[in-house]
């Protein structure tokens, strides 16, 4: 492989992006670029400050005031809001309830872009999000687009949320907000959730982790030896 490779993939919320784009990038040695962790902390970072996102000049002032960096441990990538380590935090229902509208926002989603564009031009990266392979790389070789029935995926965040001991919210809650994320993602204005044209569909509503991996790397073996 003479240049960096970039693999997008794109899909709904809860269906298992992150756990194929963090195996994908342990596979092949590439860096993995959680795009969604980054509205998140911006996400909660706004509810901690109580920032207005309907008011454009607090927006942009609090942008400003946010440095978000990766870091791996363990192949695991973890997020850290100026210098605060909130990779469990991001993913309570706080955070869930309120991420669609911020990352819907037009200057939050600018800001992210141009951060996520930097960090593929110098290394092989793999990074999930909802928009990665339309407007983020649209000129990246390899898309995958992610989906899965949404009673299983409701299923799925209901543990995890369980396993990390928050033991207040309902599986009908956590269904209920995935479809409600599931609407705002596909109609909002700025960036909307679609597969782009060239992008590869992966359904896992009855697929292993094990054989979604090997699906994926089917498909990157053949760039890979080009």
């Amino acid at each position: 492989m003479k240049k960096n490779l970039v693999i997008a993939i794109d899909g709904y919320s809860s269906c298992g992006k992150s756990t194929l784009a963090k195996a994908l990038a342990k596979k092949l040695g590439f860096i993995y670029v959680d795009s969604g962790a980054m509205y998140r902390a911006v996400t909660l970072y706004f509810l901690r400050n109580n920032i207005d996102i309907s008011n454009d000049a607090a927006v942009i002032d609090a942008l400003q005031h946010i440095e978000l960096n990766f870091h791996s441990r363990d192949y695991e990538s973890h997020i850290t809001l100026n210098g605060e380590e909130v990779s469990d935090e991001i993913r309570l229902m706080p955070v869930s309830q309120n991420v669609s509208e911020v990352s819907a926002h037009k200057i939050v989603r600018h800001e992210m872009v141009k951060q996520q564009q930097r960090m593929g031009k110098s290394k092989s990266i793999v990074m999930d999000g909802r928009d990665i392979g339309t407007t983020v790389f649209p000129n990246s070789p390899l898309k995958f687009f992610m989906t899965a029935d949404p009673k299983i995926r409701a299923e799925r965040r209901f543990k995890e949320l369980e396993s990390k001991g928050n033991n207040l919210t309902t599986l009908e809650e956590v269904f209920e907000n995935l479809a409600h994320r599931d609407y705002a993602d596909t109609t909002r204005k700025e960036s909307p959730l679609v597969r782009a044209d060239d992008a590869i569909i992966l359904d896992n509503t009855n697929l292993t982790q094990e054989e979604q991996l090997n699906f994926a790397i089917g498909k990157v073996e053949p760039l890979m030896a080009g």
